[in-house]
Formats: C-alpha cells, structure tokens, sequence
C-alpha cells in the first residue's frame, strides 16, 4: 500500500491556496493547511486532508502544527494584507522574528519566517519546483504588441526591477515612457486603479520578480481580477515575467483579456523587446 507524500499550506486570502490544493490533490500529496481567520476561504478546508485556523500574526502556532503532523515541506499561497502589522497581535514569535529587522519589507519578513522553519526542519518549497504548471510561459498570450507598447514594455521593465531592487512592489504602470504608478502596501489592483485614473487609455502594466527574491516566497500573481481591474483602468498590456509568475484561472484570465483587446506577454527583457537586440 503506497503512502501519499505530506505537504503543509500556509493560506492566505484569494483564490490562489484553493487552486494550490487542488493542483496538489492531483498529485497525491496530503494536505495539511494553516488557514487565517477573517482572510482564508473557508471552502480551503473541502479539499485538504486537515486544517486549523489561526489569527494573523500568532505564526508561533505555525511550525508546531506542521510537527504535529509529521510535515516537513510547506508552501505558502495567497497574500496576507501588510497593514495587519499595524492591528494584528503580533505573537513572541512573530515579533522576535519582525523587530529586528532594518526595514519592514516583505522579502526580509518571509525570509525571516523561512529561516524559522528551516531550524526546526521544515523545508519552504518553490512553486516553480513543485507546481510549474500554473506558470507563466513565455509567449504572446492574446495579441501581438504594437511597437509602442512594445518599446513600453521594455522601458517599464527595467524600471520595474530597479523598484523591486529596494524592495517596494513587483507591479509598475507606464504610458509613454512615464511611470504613473508603483506599487506598494496598497496592492496590484490599487496600483493598476491610480496608473488609470493618471494615465486614461492604453497605460502599460507590467508586473514582475524582484530582482534577488527569494523564488519560494510570494511570487508575482495575476488572474481574472487583474483583468478586470485592466479593463476598469482602460490598460492596454499585461506583460508577466515568464516561469516565475502563477496565473490563476489562465483560460477564464485569457478569454477576459482578448475579449477586451488586452495584450498578455509572458516573457524578459529580450522576448519582450527584441528591437533591443
């Protein structure tokens, strides 16, 4: 009789711990999950073998509930709103682990957290090890872009890894050669909003890794909400980075987007500009 191979999932909010499940179902893990009050879908719990729900900021209760279940590989789905670390009641462990640190980025925080887990040998896996197909390929998604929105692009996407560089946000709207918005504690789709009400029609958006991001924690994210916000702003191209940003919902995402005449791209900076030689 063959044992299925354990796994835990660190839930945040959205889509994105269900579609992780169930991609995880159909390959025989077990799924053990750590839910968070107020955030996770309670409908996580239909397709996981075991969940428990805690309040956002008690993550001491995290490593010893994966113990307890004799996991020791996790992965983290759906984000968790950083304005919590103004209200939520930080536990000792979140604290030990979040004042010390210089600045509080999202990459340091979750390395912090990974490190905590690594100690006591649990191992933080990568989706793009673990569940590759719900990346990005690289390639042009809906249409072809125009040479503007390609030269754009290119533009945008430098700027967008020199701000993810400080550690700021993964998502940036231009038009034009100008930055319109950047994203920060607010969110994509905030961001996307702004660049739209700054920009009007046809503003660019591009969201991508930053650069020296630890590749298991909080990769780039985009979805039918993403559209939609597109369509709401009036934006005219979604260029993703390739092989490191999940998609969720991808044929219900792309039907949106070329029903509106929104150019998806997945891809760097070579495939996106190869005027750029």
């Amino acid at each position: 009789m063959s044992v299925s191979r354990k796994i835990g999932l660190i839930a945040g909010n959205g889509a994105l711990p269900l579609i992780f499940a169930s991609a995880l179902r159909g390959l025989s893990y077990s799924i053990f999950a750590i839910a968070h009050e107020k955030e996770t879908d309670p409908q996580l719990a239909q397709k996981v073998d075991k969940m428990e729900w805690i309040q956002i900021g008690q993550i001491g209760t995290i490593i010893p509930y994966f113990k307890r279940q004799g996991v020791s590989e996790i992965l983290m789905a759906g984000g968790i709103p950083k304005t919590h670390l103004f209200d939520a009641n930080l536990d000792k462990l979140a604290r030990t682990l979040i004042d010390p640190l210089p600045e509080k980025q999202d990459n340091l925080i979750l390395v912090a957290f990974a490190s905590a887990c690594e100690k006591e040998g649990i191992q933080i896996l990568s989706v793009i090890d673990t569940l590759p197909s719900l990346l990005a390929t690289e390639c042009e998604m809906t249409r072809p872009l125009t040479k503007s929105e390609q030269e754009d692009i290119a533009w945008g996407w430098r700027k967008a890894k020199q701000i993810g560089a400080l550690d700021i946000g993964q998502c940036i709207v231009v038009k034009d050669g100008v930055l319109l918005a950047v994203e920060a504690v607010e969110g994509t789709d905030a961001a996307i909003r702004r660049g739209g009400l700054l920009g009007g029609d046809g503003v660019r958006v591009v969201k991508c890794l930053k650069p020296h991001q630890d590749i298991r924690l909080d990769l780039p994210t985009v979805g039918p909400q993403t559209i939609q916000t597109m369509m709401d702003a009036r934006a005219s191209v979604l260029a993703i980075e390739a092989g490191a940003t999940i998609l969720i919902e991808k044929e219900r995402m792309l039907k949106m987007a070329k029903e509106a005449g929104i150019a998806v791209v997945g891809g760097g900076i070579d495939h996106l500009h190869p005027l750029l030689g």
